[in-house]
């Protein structure tokens, strides 16, 4: 299995045309934003083997740090998306960033990193916007959906949603929609659509917590369960918890060596 893997891997690399450089986009996923990525080293790791910290993007402003050309044209962003909306309004955010991220550095390939829902919607961009992406990494992503997401939907239609905006807890009220796409899929949902929809040739990474993810489940961080990348995913497994710590740094760095 791995050497077929590896070889479905290394025939996509070599069927992409050149590019001068690479731009990864670290996508956050709920309750997260741009900042996620930093104080746990995971921008660091990737600067210890050769990508450029290009800053953070804003939808109407300036980014944070400056962008030095290097001989590789490898740059690294964060950008901040609306977590707590529906899937498509965040594609929506995350397709106004590649294009202008494409429109800055036309030479370069794009490879996106998702974490949680970020992954997800990376993945819903893929197929709905047309952009060219190299490659997707997913981290802990519910592709198959998560009973947590059916949770804050029954929460909101308890007393406890009444009471939320009391209790500092609105974000339940706020997240209805995005509860609903990341509900396990059923033929009504977005990503029962989603799985179905022919993907483009990239390559895909899975970055599955095998043990101690309260959120989602194994089987559902896995993209060879989507129908459409059955076969077509590298799946890497590690005994983590669900939120991004330090060690996916360097992981993510040899990935994208």
């Amino acid at each position: 299995m791995f050497l077929r893997l590896l070889s479905l891997l290394l025939i996509s690399l070599l069927s992409f045309p050149t590019y001068a450089g690479q731009t990864v986009v670290l996508v956050h996923g709920y309750l997260g934003d741009g900042s996620t990525w930093r104080p746990l080293g995971l921008v660091s790791a990737l600067q210890a083997t050769g990508w450029q910290d290009a800053g953070h993007l804003f939808p109407n402003g300036p980014r944070t740090g400056p962008i030095a050309p290097t001989p590789l044209e490898r740059y690294v962003y964060t950008v901040t998306l609306p977590s707590e909306a529906p899937l498509p309004t965040q594609a929506q955010w995350l397709d106004f960033y590649l294009r202008k991220l494409k429109a800055k550095h036309p030479n370069n390939s794009l490879i996106l990193v998702g974490h949680s829902a970020g992954g997800v919607v990376a993945r819903l961009v893929m197929v709905m916007s047309g952009i060219p992406i190299q490659g997707l990494i997913t981290i802990a992503s519910p592709h198959l959906g998560t009973e947590k997401a059916e949770w804050g939907t029954w929460l909101n239609n308890s007393p406890i949603g009444w009471m939320a905006p009391f209790l500092g807890l609105d974000t339940i009220n706020r997240s209805q929609g995005l509860y609903w796409d990341l509900s396990r899929e059923h033929p009504a949902s977005l990503l029962f659509w989603l799985n179905r929809q022919p993907h483009p040739q990239a390559f895909y990474v899975s970055i599955v917590r095998a043990t101690g993810d309260e959120w989602v489940p194994p089987y559902s961080q896995d993209m060879n369960v989507v129908p459409a990348l059955r076969g077509l995913a590298m799946t890497i497994t590690v005994a983590a918890k669900h939120g991004l710590h330090p060690g996916d740094g360097p992981l993510i760095a040899s990935l994208l060596k």
